[in-house]
């Protein structure tokens, strides 16, 4: 156990997250807590948690998209907790970014051996991502959910926020269709290059100086697409 490492607990049933909270208290855990996905990625941002415990059914946005926008900048280990029992949920939690998963109702026990074992990775596991990610003229505030070119705010669809920082998060890395099409659309949409061709220019027409030219998110013919900052 160790003070110096923060916990972040979102989950929307007050009645659940206190118990979470008590329970890691009592272990000697700082702990800081959200009830909605927005007030979450603000503690996230502020925070840099050592560990992040996501509840998947929030009440302004879909756990899965959380946990996407906070794979983009934060590399901090994740331990879902949800009343959502299927397999193929699970998957696709842990495909989103999630470290681990548990399903509700469980024991104390179990909770902190899980908790116990996310943190024992260490520090480079926790990575040192900022919130905000800045390049040209256009800056991202993960945290606030806000994109701004030359000071003006961008006006995103969710899907070309989620596109974007999928891009803008992995800098220099060739990302391949299959790798952004099941991160933003889920697993259904992982053989349909379509999708990410229209994003891709919607986004080139947003963001890059001369779309025709792009600076920024580079084509890498016949297997994806590199961001360059």
């Amino acid at each position: 156990m160790n003070a110096s490492e923060t916990i972040l607990v979102v989950e929307d049933d007050g009645s659940i997250r206190e118990f979470v909270v008590s329970v890691l208290e009592s272990e000697g855990y700082a702990v800081s807590e959200a009830g909605s996905a927005r007030h979450g990625m603000v503690q996230a941002g502020a925070l840099k948690p050592s560990l992040l415990i996501l509840d998947l059914g929030l009440p302004d946005l879909d756990g899965l998209d959380f946990l996407r926008d906070f794979r983009a900048w934060s590399a901090a280990p994740v331990l879902v907790l949800s009343a959502r029992t299927q397999e193929s949920q699970k998957v696709a939690a842990l495909d989103a970014g999630a470290d681990d998963y548990l399903t509700k109702p469980f024991g104390v026990p179990e909770l902190l051996a899980r908790v116990r074992a996310l943190l024992r990775r260490g520090p480079a596991a926790t990575g040192e991502g900022s919130p905000l990610i800045e390049f040209g003229e256009v800056r991202i505030d993960c945290a606030g959910r806000r994109v701004e070119k030359g000071g003006e705010l961008l006006h995103l669809s969710q899907i070309e926020y989620r596109l974007l920082l999928a891009l803008a998060g992995n800098p220099g890395r060739v990302l391949t269709h299959r790798q952004l099409l099941t991160q933003v659309w889920g697993g259904k949409a992982a053989e349909n290059n379509q999708y990410l061709r229209v994003y891709v220019g919607h986004l080139r027409q947003k963001i890059e100086a001369d779309p025709a030219k792009p600076r920024h998110i580079l084509t890498e013919i016949g297997v994806g697409y590199r961001f360059l900052p």
